[in-house]
């Protein structure tokens, strides 16, 4: 069984094909980040109307490379959702047309089950049940997994998520976009202690907060730009704030990580999304873990970011628990997750 995973939620556009007998047999991603730079974020009709571009020359360069047809494939897996609508939208209608021209079915993927399910795709996968943090775009999440396709979301973010905190912070620093790698990056260069940045929500339950991390972040780079004006020293509190703030949001998902781990007594936790990548997140949620012993598993990097790889994967697993594909075109901008089932 052969099924083609389409990724195009957001403002990456990714396709990819998993064998049932030999797993992964190719990933192809293709970012728009330059596009979207110069607006300082992502403009959805500008994330739309590439996905149009070059979503069909990717699927015929995928199944050329590979020497297969589409009549070859069993299924064709889509992001439904959630994420931008008209980007959605392409990849539901280029699937949907595929599988009317080649008579297959069509499986509408939940975007962050295609990640909590990422880490399945590695050598050492993890035995259900689980915890998952999610934290991907507008998302951050712990969600209690107790089998494929049962799931249930312990906290949220309140307000901002974790990766639309790293985007804003990244804008009052002057930094590129994606905010997530270049704060990591110029965090190198900073002292994580300098600032002692409010961990909001810290202590208090599953749910997330950092909006008021963000806030206090604002604030430091006002009154410390406005008493500085010497560039070196810009350049060097620039780094400071960039690794404070990172220690404050890695500090907040690793305490709420073990809280969950302790308080339902799950024996394996998994990290999925963008700012799964962080590599000081993965380094200090695995020592913690240790220390009650715990395991924690992660996706490749590659597979931290939207991808096509981890909705191949998550449509076999769908279509073979249902054996059915969907009619019309599902498209949800709002989904949540717990909400999945398999009747849709």
């Amino acid at each position: 069984m052969i099924i083609m995973g389409i990724e195009s939620s957001c403002d990456e556009t990714g396709v990819a094909l998993f064998d049932s007998k030999r797993g992964l047999l190719e990933n192809s991603i293709y970012s728009q980040t330059k596009i979207h730079e110069p607006f300082g974020g992502i403009v959805p009709e500008l994330a739309s109307r590439d996905h149009i571009a070059i979503l069909l020359p990717m699927i015929k360069k995928l199944l050329d490379n590979q020497n297969i047809s589409l009549s070859d494939l069993s299924g064709i897996a889509y992001t439904a959702g959630p994420g931008l609508i008209g980007s959605l939208m392409v990849g539901g209608t280029i699937a949907h047309a595929l599988s009317f021209g080649s008579n297959l079915p069509v499986i509408p993927i939940h975007h962050m089950e295609a990640h909590l399910l990422s880490p399945m795709l590695e050598r050492d996968p993890p035995r259900f049940p689980f915890l998952a943090l999610l934290v991907s775009g507008g998302h951050t999440m712990i969600v209690e997994v107790k089998e494929f396709g049962k799931y249930s979301i312990l906290g949220s973010s309140l307000d901002d998520a974790a990766g639309e905190a790293f985007d804003k912070v990244a804008r009052l620093l002057s930094l590129p976009q994606p905010g997530g790698p270049n704060i990591e990056k110029l965090a190198l260069k900073g002292d994580p202690l300098k600032y002692n940045f409010p961990r909001p929500l810290k202590n208090r339950g599953f749910d997330f907060s950092f909006s008021g991390l963000k806030t206090a972040v604002r604030l430091t780079v006002e009154k410390e730009f406005k008493a500085n004006k010497d560039v070196e020293r810009i350049e060097l509190i620039r780094s400071d704030i960039a690794a404070s703030f990172e220690h404050a949001v890695v500090d907040t998902l690793v305490s709420k990580c073990i809280f969950a781990l302790t308080e339902k007594s799950h024996e394996r936790i998994i990290i999925a999304g963008g700012v799964g990548a962080n590599k000081k997140l993965r380094l200090n949620l695995k020592l913690a873990s240790e220390k009650i012993d715990r395991d924690v598993f992660y996706p490749r990097t590659d597979f931290c970011t939207d991808n096509g790889a981890m909705v191949a994967y998550t449509g076999y697993r769908r279509y073979t628990q249902r054996k059915k594909a969907s009619s019309p075109i599902l498209i949800k901008p709002r989904w949540k997750i717990d909400e999945l089932g398999f009747s849709s």
